[in-house]
């Protein structure tokens, strides 16, 4: 009992934390530089809708940004507007915005849904089940980037995200959507395979893990092959009449996604319970379990030059391990658990979402919500050198490829910070 009201004083304290930092807006032109001047990134453009009073910034839609995500091509981006119900694209460099995707389906949008698959079933609606808003988070490039997938937090009629959701495929060429394919309850993640044959979706809402095959280039030919449970599928019977917190809520609360370089294996993010990294055989199509030995809530995953990189959320960590020593411990698992030492790490802002690394691979960027900050590691050292302010309190990010600009969105914590998109030129001597 003592125990319990510690940690609950101790949780309460750090909302108190939180809540009691003061909002960060920084401004236009605004520069950050390490102390030996090898790296500065300077705020060039912001896109914003806490002052509509700034014309030069103001842009109505962004409304709760969740994520950047920037074409392969470089030639402009897109951010998801997780309220505004709505993918918005802007061009690269000049930062004009180019179209604004809304996500809102009715009865006259039917010819958009591809069939049920069967993986995901309704069980507390029967009506309009394709007449909704949807509440874009994360997004990934298919098809060389021709194709951007967009998964939805929920069906908006859905009040406690049990149900399935959907996603949304927008064709980059023409800035429309093409495709809505279901999917399980309260997806966040989504990635592709490196040989463009595989798509997973991460649902947050259940313990599971949607695998799409989209070999075809003709999306009415893409379609659900399986569906991975990460040790217990949740059982989701909430009312319908008063709403639950689905982000606690969800067992392993499964989040950062990645496959490997040679798609051998798909790893997941557990940022709920006991956390770890659940591991899927891309080859034998099965999960093997959860591997543990890095910090608790693992929240982002990135592969490079043979590194593991990870996100610690809540106590703010950027952590790495070779790739090879962790699929090693992977394949040593047994009863669907297992553990793996030797983790480097470096303290960054707390809670650490998402991470991206320099095209070279020298610096990592983290961005740190309850800091109100972009931590920069350099990864020879693993050290902290640099951080930049952001508009309070920020989620996502995307490096473009050339690594000369990082792109952040801030979504806010409850009615404080938020609703803007930042964006920094990045030079190195």
């Amino acid at each position: 009992m003592i125990l319990l009201l510690l940690v609950g004083l101790f949780l309460y304290a750090s909302t108190l934390s939180a809540q009691a930092q003061p909002e960060v807006h920084p401004q236009l032109g605004q520069r950050f530089a390490t102390p030996d001047g090898q790296l500065s990134l300077t705020l060039a453009a912001k896109f914003q809708h806490f002052d509509p009073s700034d014309s030069l910034t103001a842009d109505p839609d962004i409304h709760s940004p969740k994520s950047a995500n920037i074409h392969p091509q470089g030639r402009k981006f897109y951010i998801n507007s997780l309220e505004g119900c709505k993918t918005v694209a802007y061009e690269m460099q000049s930062w004009r915005k180019l179209a604004v995707v809304p996500h809102h389906f009715a009865e006259a949008d039917s010819a958009l849904f591809s069939r049920p698959s069967g993986f995901f079933p309704f069980r507390h609606y029967s009506e309009n089940l394709n007449t909704f808003d949807g509440k874009p988070v994360e997004g990934t490039f298919t098809h060389g980037g021709r194709f951007f997938w967009v998964p939805f937090y929920r069906r908006t009629y859905d009040l406690n995200a049990q149900e399935p959701s959907a996603m949304a495929v927008i064709d980059t060429e023409t800035d429309s959507t093409v495709l809505v394919m279901e999917t399980g309850p309260l997806p966040k993640m989504v990635c592709t395979s490196h040989d463009g044959r595989w798509l997973a979706v991460t649902h947050w809402g259940d313990n599971t893990v949607g695998l799409v095959d989209i070999t075809s280039d003709r999306p009415q030919d893409w379609h659900y092959v399986q569906c991975f449970i990460v040790d217990e599928q949740l059982k989701l019977d909430f009312g319908l009449d008063e709403q639950v917190n689905r982000d606690d809520d969800s067992g392993w609360c499964l989040r950062g996604t990645v496959f490997t370089p040679d798609d051998r294996y798909l790893l997941v993010a557990c940022m709920g319970r006991g956390g770890g990294i659940a591991v899927i055989d891309m080859k034998t199509r099965q999960y093997l379990g959860r591997l543990q030995g890095m910090r608790a809530n693992v929240r982002h995953l990135v592969i490079r030059d043979g590194w593991l990189y990870l996100s610690i959320n809540r106590t703010g960590y950027v952590q790495r391990i070779r790739l090879d020593r962790f699929l090693a411990a992977a394949q040593r698992m047994q009863n669907h658990l297992g553990a793996v030492s030797g983790w480097q790490e470096c303290k960054v802002g707390n809670g650490a979402r998402t991470i991206e690394l320099s095209p070279d691979g020298r610096y990592v960027f983290a961005a740190c919500h309850l800091d109100s900050r972009i931590d920069i590691v350099d990864t020879q050292s693993m050290k902290l050198v640099l951080s930049v302010a952001a508009d309070s309190y920020p989620v996502g990010l995307d490096v473009s490829r050339d690594g000369t600009t990082l792109i952040t969105t801030s979504q806010g914590r409850g009615t404080r910070g938020g609703n803007c998109v930042d964006v920094y030129r990045i030079e190195e001597k």
